[in-house]
């Protein structure tokens, strides 16, 4: 799994059908602290993030297909959450909730 940024979408009118339906989103890797790390990923979007939210991200084939039900789709990368928070050492390093612009958290009063 990686961090990432979510830095835009991707629109692809002619693709695989397993990708029919889907939206694919341009990912930035980051460090804990927010660092770019890694080159830039297209990820297929499983909850709905969108441009500037921070996001977890499988990255590995095996995983993205079983989450896809798709054993022999052309499948690598999946965002599955939009972080909060990060914690490093003590100390948050990266924090959504006081973000201008930022999603408000999830509360089991709001989902």
């Amino acid at each position: 799994m990686l961090i990432a940024e979510v830095i835009g979408t991707v629109v692809s009118p002619v693709q695989h059908p397993i990708l029919e339906g889907q939206s694919l989103l341009l990912l930035r890797p980051l460090d804990p602290m927010g660092n770019a790390s890694g080159p830039t990923r297209i990820g297929i979007d499983k909850i709905g993030a969108g441009v500037g939210d921070r996001v977890l991200v499988i990255d590995e084939g095996n995983s993205g297909r079983q989450l896809l039900e798709a054993p022999e789709g052309p499948v690598k990368t999946v965002v599955v959450a939009v972080v909060d928070y990060i914690e490093c050492q003590r100390e948050l390093c990266y924090d959504a909730r006081s973000s201008p612009g930022s999603r408000a958290p999830l509360t089991k009063e709001t989902s």
